[in-house]
């Protein structure tokens, strides 16, 4: 559940659809077909650091990175995870999880600032979260 006050940045609900809300975090599909890549959004208003959160908030997105990390490389068959926690241009407290696979198109380096984001086709996009959506599911109970 959202507090009242939690607005999502433009530039994140621009970029991203909705696979599911956890407890504390919305979880978030970037819209780039180049790389499976999830972004966790708290549902606090005003938080720009992890260090914001309150200590069992702070455990709480752990874990939620964690079954969404999860998740992710249940879909999606991976070499390496990345994390990251950046706010350097959208401030909004958010974590992104990556999956990264030697031979992407920004291997070995960062996939921010290469290239322009490829969105997905619809039939991608909609059979990506339905795959995100009933294994986040099926984690929760």
């Amino acid at each position: 559940m959202s507090k009242p006050d939690f607005v999502l940045d433009a530039r994140l609900d621009t970029d991203t659809r909705l696979i599911a809300s956890l407890a504390l975090c919305d979880v978030r599909l970037m819209n780039d077909a180049r790389y499976a890549w999830l972004v966790l959004v708290p549902r606090r208003a005003g938080l720009v650091e992890i260090t914001d959160l309150s200590a069992d908030e702070q455990a709480q997105l752990w874990q939620e990175v964690n079954r969404a990390s999860t998740a992710l490389r249940a879909v999606t068959p991976c070499d390496k995870l990345n994390l990251g926690a950046l706010g350097n241009i959208v401030r909004q407290l958010h974590v992104h999880v990556i999956a990264r696979c030697e031979g992407d198109p920004a291997w070995p380096g960062p996939v921010w600032g290469y290239g322009s984001a490829q969105p997905y086709v619809e039939a991608s996009l909609t059979a990506r979260l339905d795959a995100l959506r009933q294994v986040l599911a099926n984690a929760a109970g």
